[in-house]
Order: C-alpha cells, then structure tokens, then sequence
C-alpha cells in the first residue's frame, strides 16, 4: 500500500489500555521514545492490536504545538 502520509514511524506495541470507546496505544519507537495514540476500541480490534504488535504510526498533521514551564 502506498500513502501520501510522510511522517511513518514503524514501533512495537508495549501497552493497550481499552476503555468502552476508546483505547489508548502506546508505541516504542526504534530509538527508545514512546508514542501514544489514541484510537476507537473497533479499530483496536479490528487490527488484532496486542502487546508485541509491529505496527507503523501514521502521522499527519497540519500543527505542532509546543509548550514550556
């Protein structure tokens, strides 16, 4: 599949917490960070997710917010 979305962060899935509607996924990245991603409990399951996973993250956004203390 080719996709116009640059931004393809391949990552193992270390942790799903699913709540009714949503489930929270997190993502370790090759370099050690962690990606959180929050996405319905449908879609979850309709990708078969579960911890040691290899997926890519797909990232497309138009702004990136930034904050300090």
């Amino acid at each position: 599949m080719r996709l116009s979305t640059r931004n393809q962060l391949a990552g193992t899935v270390v942790d799903i917490t699913t709540g009714e509607a949503m489930a929270v996924v997190k993502v370790e990245l090759a370099g050690g960070q962690i990606l959180t991603s929050s996405i319905t409990r449908e879609s979850a399951e309709d990708l078969g997710l579960q911890v040691g996973s290899q997926v890519v993250a797909l990232v497309k956004s138009t702004e990136v917010a930034l904050g300090i203390e």
